[in-house]
C-alpha cells in the first residue's frame, strides 16, 4: 500500500530508462487505484502493469473488491495472489488463494502465487512440508498446461520488509522444493518451464548471487522497488 496515484507515474516515468533490459521480463504490481494511470506511464517500455491482488467472483455484493474481468479490461496480465499480508491480515487461506488462481487463469491473467513459511515454522523444522502443502494446494485443478505460465514466490515471512534475508542457500533450497513439488504434480517438462522467484528483501547488493542459483528465475522485490536501485535488481548482471 505505497504511492498515490500521481506517485506511481513519477516512479515509472523515473524508472524506465533504468530498467530497459531484452533480457529480464519487469512487472510493476501497484494498488488498483494506481493501475490504469501507471498503464499510461508505461506506454513503448519494457514494464508491465499488474495487480496486487484480485477476488475469485466474476461481480456482485462484494464491495470493495476487484473482480478479474475489471483487471483485464484495464489491461493488466499479472495478477500477485497469495502474499503473507494477505493471507495475515485478510485471512486469506490456501484453499482461497485456490480459487483466485483459477480465476486468473481462467480470464487469462498470469498469476504469482506466493507461499512461504514464518520464523516459528522455520526453526520447527517443518518449512519444506509447509511450502509442499501451500503449493499442492495453490495447483489444485490446475492444467499443466495452465503451470506452465504461472509463476511462484517464494517469500520467507521473516525476512520480508525486516533486513534479513534468507541466505542463498536457504532460498535455493526452497525454490528447488518447490520445482521438485511441481515435477510430482505434474512432470519434469512443466517444473523446469514455470518460473520460481525469491522475494524477502531483496535488493542490488543480493540479486546477482540470488539470481545465479539453479532454482531462481528472478525476484519478487518489495521495498527495493520503489527506488531507483530497482534498476541495478533488473540489471544485476
Amino acid at each position: 500500500m505505497n504511492m498515490t496515484p500521481s506517485e506511481a507515474v513519477a516512479l515509472v516515468e523515473t524508472l524506465k530508462p533504468l530498467v530497459a533490459n531484452d533480457e529480464a521480463d519487469v512487472v510493476f504490481c501497484v494498488p488498483a487505484i494506481d493501475i490504469i494511470p501507471a498503464m499510461e506511464a508505461a506506454k513503448g517500455s519494457n514494464i508491465e502493469i499488474g495487480a496486487e491482488n484480485m477476488y475469485f467472483e466474476e461481480k456482485g455484493a462484494y464491495t470493495g473488491e476487484i473482480s478479474p474481468a475489471m483487471l483485464v479490461d484495464a489491461g493488466v496480465k499479472y495478477v500477485i495472489i497469495g502474499h503473507s499480508e494477505r493471507r495475515e491480515y485478510f485471512a486469506e487461506t490456501d484453499e482461497t488463494v485456490n480459487k483466485k488462481v483459477l480465476k486468473a487463469f481462467e480470464h487469462g491473467i498470469t498469476p504469482i502465487i506466493c507461499c512461504g513459511e514464518t520464523l516459528t515454522q522455520r526453526e520447527q523444522g517443518i518449512t519444506i512440508d509447509w511450502i509442499r502443502q501451500q503449493i499442492k494446494i495453490a495447483f489444485l485443478n490446475v492444467t499443466a498446461e495452465q503451470a506452465k505460465t504461472a509463476v511462484i514466490a517464494y517469500e520467507p515471512i521473516w525476512a520480508i520488509g525486516t533486513g534479513k534475508t534468507a541466505t542463498t542457500a536457504q532460498a535455493e533450497e526452497v525454490c528447488a522444493a518447490i520445482r521438485a513439488c511441481i515435477s510430482e504434480i505434474y512432470d519434469e517438462a512443466t517444473a523446469e518451464t514455470i518460473r520460481i522467484q525469491y522475494g524477502g528483501s531483496v535488493n542490488a547488493g543480493n540479486a546477482a548471487e540470488l539470481f545465479a542459483q539453479p532454482d531462481i528465475d528472478g525476484g519478487l522485490v518489495g521495498g527495493a522497488s520503489l527506488k531507483p536501485d530497482f534498476g541495478k535488481i533488473v540489471n544485476y548482471k
